[in-house]
């Protein structure tokens, strides 16, 4: 009998997380279905989630782009060009401007700049600029706005820029780096489905986690957009299991979600020692003389508790596993 069900992956794993970075990894996803989710998700990730960027900057002493100062090394070109490393936090509403004044020798960073209430500098050591002479200053006035994805300057200019006012393209987006790798495991007798491994990295304003998150609930919002679903409060379907006298576990279920019987039986003798256990819980499965998924669903939630060197971590391993492929512990009465 050929499959008709798509086996459900597991939870989102956190590998590492440190802050801005993070690996994360999905097990169990369907064969094919590791580039097919990694490669949506990292456009998301790249392309629309929302940040801060600077839009608008005013120098003291410079009309335009192209102009140098009068004791700072660098043009204001240079200037400009370190001004968009800098990445920022906004947690107001709006734009804001954040203001940079230095007088006498000395190298200018991030860290100079008097953000007021609702301003992060996220990489205070981002060099800026260096004051040459002792009478030498620089003057600095930023204008910050929440973004998503890259805007041209051409394309938000409602007014004409005053004087001295130099517009740049804004890059909104928090992200420094993404990317993905998919690798094969075993599923029960297959060894095709996929491991998607992901890999983030921001600018600091968000973590590594809130990022995957958020593009994860943008895919979500995209498709219930298109097929007009609506939010329905999941409710658990009671399932109950008999064993039959030729040992098989018959499984009654709502008609609402009608599986096909022989395909069912054919998982339930998936091997035990086949799936992605822990070696404590497999050593305890396996003394108890529980070896297929068939024996294992007979079971409930304090009969596997009972069990030698069987906790609650095994208990949890073996209930993200029987999900993966819709399946339950027996009820306990």
């Amino acid at each position: 009998m050929f499959h008709q069900d798509i086996v459900l992956p597991k939870k989102l794993n956190v590998v590492t997380e440190d802050g801005p970075k993070g690996i994360y990894e999905i097990e169990g996803l369907y064969p094919g279905y590791g580039h097919t989710l990694g490669n949506s998700l990292r456009r998301i990730i790249l392309s629309s989630l929302p940040g801060v960027s600077i839009t608008a900057v005013k120098i003291k002493g410079a009309d335009h782009e192209f102009a140098t100062l009068n004791g700072i090394k660098e043009d204001v070109l240079t200037i400009l060009l370190n001004l968009k490393k800098v990445r920022f936090a906004l947690h107001t509403e709006g734009e804001t401007t954040v203001t940079l004044s230095v007088k006498g020798a000395q190298k200018v960073t991030a860290a100079n700049f008097d953000v007021v209430g609702g301003v992060e500098v996220m990489n205070p050591d981002q060099f800026i600029g260096e004051v040459t002479a002792k009478t030498g200053e620089l003057e600095i006035e930023l204008t910050l706005a929440k973004g998503i994805g890259f805007v041209s300057k051409e394309d938000f200019t409602e007014n004409k820029p005053t004087v001295g006012t130099i517009l740049v393209d804004a890059i909104f987006s928090p992200i420094r780096k993404v990317n993905y790798e998919v690798e094969h495991m075993r599923v029960g007798d297959r060894t095709d489905y996929n491991l998607l491994r992901i890999n983030l990295e921001t600018d600091g304003s968000i973590s590594a986690k809130e990022a995957l998150e958020q593009a994860l609930s943008i895919m979500i919002a995209q498709f219930k957009s298109i097929l007009d679903l609506k939010i329905i409060e999941e409710k658990q379907e009671i399932v109950e299991s008999t064993l039959e006298d030729d040992g098989i576990v018959r499984v009654e279920s709502s008609p609402e979600e009608v599986i096909d019987e022989e395909e069912r039986v054919e998982l339930l003798k998936t091997r035990i020692d086949t799936l992605d256990f822990s070696l404590r819980t497999e050593k305890s499965l396996n003394e108890a003389s529980i070896r297929t998924l068939g024996g294992l669903v007979q079971k409930t939630g304090d009969d596997l508790l009972a069990l030698d060197g069987f906790g609650e971590k095994s208990l949890e391993e073996v209930e993200e596993t029987l999900a993966t492929f819709k399946l339950t512990l027996k009820d306990s009465k």
